[in-house]
């Protein structure tokens, strides 16, 4: 049952995976000013193929135990929340080049990893420390998002 689970979850990080090809960082992204402590682009494809694989494991986890925990269905509404919400950071920031609008949306996509996270904990502590590398995650990329938007407000 887990693993039909685990690829259900999976294929549900496919259309946020597909984005990253569909808007890639191009030219206008490598000319805008970054900070230094930009992680390396050799680190993103990395980090997310690692972040999808353990959401989805987590998304298995908790869906597993549904009708054993009352807090299963909030716990996967919010699983579904940030997923929709990681999908939609790249065609916001790459595709439409709108950082401050990429900012809104990293923002929420932290606080419903966040509450995803607690909601899991509760379930399962072992699918909310799964999570835990995700919520490191895009704490950096809310960070940079917003230093990336205050050094470039005045590019297109």
């Amino acid at each position: 049952m887990f693993m039909s689970l685990f690829i259900v979850f999976l294929l549900a990080c496919g259309p946020a995976a597909a984005t990253g090809a569909m808007f890639p960082p191009g030219e206008w992204y490598r000319g805008l000013k970054k900070p230094g402590w930009t992680p390396p682009n050799w680190l993103f494809p990395v980090a997310w193929a690692t972040l999808y694989l353990s959401m989805s494991a987590a998304g298995a986890r908790v869906a597993g135990m549904a009708g054993q925990d009352a807090g299963v269905g909030l716990a996967l509404a919010f699983w579904a929340v940030q997923i929709g919400l990681n999908t939609l950071w790249t065609p916001v920031f790459f595709g439409l080049r709108r950082m401050g609008a990429g900012l809104v949306v990293v923002l929420l996509l932290w606080l419903a990893v966040a509450v995803t996270l607690v909601l899991f904990w509760q379930v399962d502590w072992l699918a909310g420390l799964l999570f835990l590398p995700y919520l490191a995650w895009v704490t950096v990329a809310s960070a940079l998002n917003a230093s990336v938007w205050r050094l470039n407000r005045r590019v297109g």
